[in-house]
């Protein structure tokens, strides 16, 4: 047994020491991983890997979700405040975001484009934010319309996401041999389950049931290959969206 665990030992030293050298973190850390090997190891690990890790990402965005139940409306008081303080288009965008996130769409309308004038006319992460807060509320037409903009100017911002959201508007508004060209064109290359979802919840509508159990079978069958929180709910709304067929 002591023979095993000096074994898994080594190979967490090499594995460690390796990662700091090719990371350039220089000599220091390898010297400390050899000579300590445990408490070395240890502190890499905590010290370096672990902050940059998506499970620190996972735990920041708990202690975030933990702090909005407890005041939900904190992020957006200190928002405005900021806007208060300097309307700059950073902090108009960010009090925009905070109120999209709210549902406050007509709000985050008028913030996004105050923000699109000037040397932010065509800012590519405003226009496809307005252009979702457009969408949400049910303007698809206009949201279309800050899309083409987003497609002249930043051609590959956020592709996928961009055309998932095309998509959606398309379908809006009552083109779906367009919404389903685009669906299917991100079959094979959207990362995440949501467009597969989406695409499924479509076609279910329009009478392809075999086509999206299909979608959403797979959804099932790869549910445990992602440990995304975000993911997980897509696979859930897969499985509900089969349960209620066997209904």
């Amino acid at each position: 047994m002591p023979r095993v665990l000096f074994i898994l030992m080594a190979i967490i030293q090499f594995s460690f020491a390796f990662h700091a050298m090719k990371t350039g973190r220089g000599a220091r850390w390898i010297m400390i991983i050899i000579l300590a090997p445990v408490i070395g190891c240890l502190l890499y690990y905590f010290l370096e890997v672990f902050p940059h890790s998506r499970e620190e990402r996972t735990l920041r965005k708990h202690v975030r979700d933990i702090a909005k139940s407890l005041n939900p409306d904190g992020e957006l008081k200190r928002r405005t405040e900021q806007v208060a303080v300097s309307a700059s288009v950073d902090n108009r965008a960010t009090l925009a975001d905070e109120c999209l996130e709210k549902g406050m769409f007509d709000e985050a309308i008028r913030l996004y484009e105050s923000c699109l004038e000037g040397p932010h006319a065509n800012d590519a992460r405003i226009l496809f934010a307005c252009a979702r807060a457009r969408f949400y509320n049910g303007e698809p037409r206009l949201a279309e319309e800050i899309l083409a903009r987003l497609e002249k100017a930043h051609p590959k911002f956020r592709r996928d996401e961009a055309l998932l959201l095309h998509a959606r508007v398309l379908d809006a508004l009552g083109d779906t041999q367009g919404a389903i060209g685009i669906y299917d064109r991100l079959r094979d290359t959207y990362v995440g389950f949501e467009a597969k979802y989406r695409y499924g919840v479509m076609l279910k509508r329009l009478g392809d049931a075999q086509k999206a159990e299909e979608l959403f079978a797979f959804i099932g069958a790869n549910s445990r290959r992602t440990a995304v929180e975000s993911e997980q709910e897509w696979v859930k709304l897969a499985a509900q969206e089969r349960q209620a067929k066997v209904a």
